[in-house]
């Protein structure tokens, strides 16, 4: 099957009625191995020399996610090495290329042998992949997307990781992602498609664990292109311990240099990037790979100067005095889209300047009038209209609230 999508022999009615027959009769573990392998070997499958550990982290997409622009750094900092094939944002969650993008001169458009080399120059590089890589799955995630058969947990896992094990990684974890901002609603969901995606990956290749994560609000304080960018360079160069972006990056940073033999706990993994964030090293890190990618050489240093901004700004006001108790992440990421900030179909221009930044947390006292989140947009009528409807996306309540449980479940 994997050989005739790429060949042409399975026509496109037949590739339908595959992905129909596996939504209607899921396969046992044994087979969603095979296909996810058949998949990875439908093309090229890259192979690594290098003198440390290779790995690799993947989420399954929420907003205000850019984890993987300060994991990445802070492990090469550490000793490893991580290839990132990464993707692009299409709906209401954001791509961590576009994302990149938003740097000017940067590309995340390489050829393998290119990638290579800055994986061992730099000791990490997030790139789009190749058409040469698991070119399968692409072609059925094609027919998927017009079938309405996207969702079955088999074929996102052996979509997700058949091009993961293309890029020749060795330790795997999964970020994957539970609340108003994800594509996953309930913790059942979540789990499901977790231990389809470990269980797979640990039969089809070597170690693998996920975590289950929070994302009923974003792990950033900002959505958008620029904007998440920011938050990507404050994360690395003023470290904090307590904020959402650096908790995510420590429990699966360290779950991955465990599962790499780097260290025997992950919280010893965890303390290790916590010190490579401290020192600066995982910022250096960054900087070298986006001058290694095309971007500017002193961006670590002027980030505040080299990032496009937005020529309108607009407050979303708290209609009330309260306690933010929770908020529409669709909405949010919805938002994103209206300003122009991401993709609709494949193939939109984006405007990396625009988005939302500030956006309150859960559990943060408010009072009338007070900024729920500052709309960034290149029309002033429509920034203004959308920062007044953005109001209804957030819940304020008059009792205290806790703010929702990070780290939910670990799964492997």
């Amino acid at each position: 099957m994997a050989r005739g999508l790429v060949s042409g022999v399975v026509d496109d009615a037949q590739a339908g009625a595959f992905a129909m027959g596996i939504c209607r009769a899921p396969l046992p573990e044994e087979l969603r191995v095979a296909l996810t392998l058949a998949m990875r070997d439908s093309g090229a499958v890259l192979t690594w020399d290098l003198p440390g550990p290779v790995v690799d982290k993947h989420s399954t997409g929420g907003v205000g996610d850019p984890i993987s622009l300060v994991l990445g750094p802070a492990l090469a900092a550490v000793g490893a090495y991580v290839p990132m094939l990464s993707g692009r944002g299409l709906g209401h969650t954001g791509g961590t290329l576009d994302k990149l993008e938003a740097i000017p001169g940067l590309t995340t458009e390489v050829d393998t042998g290119r990638f290579q080399a800055l994986v061992a120059e730099v000791g990490c590089a997030v790139v789009s992949a190749s058409k040469d890589i698991a070119p399968a799955d692409r072609r059925l995630y094609a027919i998927r997307d017009v079938t309405g058969t996207v969702q079955s947990i088999d074929l996102i896992t052996a979509s997700i990781l058949s091009k993961k094990l293309a890029g020749g990684v060795g330790p795997l974890v999964l970020d994957v992602k539970v609340g108003s901002g994800a594509f996953m609603a309930s913790v059942e969901e979540a789990e499901a498609l977790a231990r389809a995606l470990v269980d797979t990956a640990n039969g089809a290749a070597g170690p693998c664990s996920a975590l289950i994560t929070d994302m009923n609000q974003p792990a950033a304080a900002s959505l958008g292109n620029a904007l998440e960018i920011m938050d990507v360079l404050e994360a690395l160069t003023l470290p904090n311990e307590d904020s959402l972006i650096t908790r995510l990056v420590l429990a699966l940073g360290g779950e991955l240099m465990c599962s790499a033999g780097m260290v025997t706990d992950p919280a010893e993994g965890a303390a290790q990037l916590f010190e490579a964030i401290r020192s600066g090293a995982a910022a250096e890190r960054f900087g070298r790979m986006v001058a290694a990618m095309g971007g500017p050489r002193d961006f670590v240093e002027h980030w505040r100067d080299r990032l496009p901004a937005a020529p309108v700004v607009r407050e979303v006001v708290a209609p009330r005095a309260g306690v933010v108790s929770a908020m529409n992440g669709q909405s949010l990421g919805r938002a994103v889209l209206r300003l122009g900030g991401g993709r609709q179909r494949a193939g939109d221009r984006i405007d990396p300047s625009v988005g939302l930044s500030g956006v309150a947390r859960i559990g943060e006292p408010v009072e009338a009038g007070d900024p729920l989140a500052l709309v960034h947009g290149s029309d002033l009528v429509a920034t203004e209209a959308l920062a007044e409807e953005l109001s209804g996306a957030f819940t304020i309540s008059d009792a205290p609230v806790i703010a929702p449980e990070l780290i939910k479940l670990r799964v492997g």
